[in-house]
């Protein structure tokens, strides 16, 4: 279903959109089935905490079906074509990884998906278990795609001027349901809360772009999930 102009507004104006029930119960169960196997199998590549807990499979779209099977799902991506129009990439170099949560006193730090507003994306956080403030749900801080670009991804508060605006201390919270999807502007500032219970935060992040029209080859770094590629080059004869 496309967007209400009244969302796309919102997303255009804070930089995130929280759209609940775009996965089926089903697909979130074989998700949450194959993350969990992939992590006791600890399955290359990976990434660990500091007690050497697998935290995060990477790479997810090149592992089982399910994950680009979820991340082609149509409800997402007429979603998605409300925000980048009728051709749309999956990017593999950008997130592309599933994250178990646990406890953790300490949130992740704040950090954008793109340094520079002339080539960012869409970061799609699938949530397979509910996310709560207490689980650890995401932060973000509205309206922050709209500053200037920064010359680092992660801890972005080491750049002085989002220190001196005290931009940290504007974040909020964004509680989800399983099977709903935050959409974030690959510019806006954000972070993984603090997980305080005993249980687990699972989720999956992928990255979206309208297709580049100014691209005249295929990059194996990036799947067409929607759409056709139109090379729009003025190199070449108008047709």
């Amino acid at each position: 279903m496309a967007l209400p102009h009244a969302a796309i507004h919102h997303f255009r104006h804070n930089g995130y959109l929280k759209c609940r029930d775009l996965l089926p119960a089903e697909t979130v169960t074989e998700l949450k089935e194959t993350i969990l196997k992939d992590i006791a199998e600890e399955a290359e590549p990976t990434v660990r905490d500091k007690t050497d807990r697998v935290v995060r499979i990477s790479q997810v779209l090149d592992r089982d079906p399910i994950f680009l099977k979820a991340a082609s799902h149509s409800p997402l991506l007429d979603t998605l074509e409300s925000l980048l129009g009728p051709q749309i990439e999956l990017v593999k170099n950008r997130h592309n990884h599933a994250t178990l949560n646990y406890t953790t006193p300490m949130g992740d730090s704040f950090h954008r998906d793109a340094v520079q507003w002339s080539r960012s994306l869409v970061s799609v956080i699938l949530y397979l278990e509910e996310t709560t403030t207490q689980n650890g749900c995401t932060q973000v801080i509205p309206g922050s795609h709209l500053l200037p670009g920064v010359d680092v991804l992660h801890r972005v508060e080491s750049e002085a001027w989002v220190a001196e605006g005290n931009l940290l201390a504007q974040a909020v919270p964004v509680p989800m349901p399983a099977g709903s999807a935050l959409l974030i502007d690959g510019l806006v500032f954000h972070r993984i809360g603090p997980n305080q219970t005993s249980d687990t935060r699972m989720s999956m992040t992928l990255g979206y772009h309208s297709a580049d029209e100014l691209a005249d080859t295929d990059d194996a770094k990036r799947i067409l999930v929607r759409g056709k590629r139109n090379y729009r080059g003025n190199d070449t004869a108008p047709t």
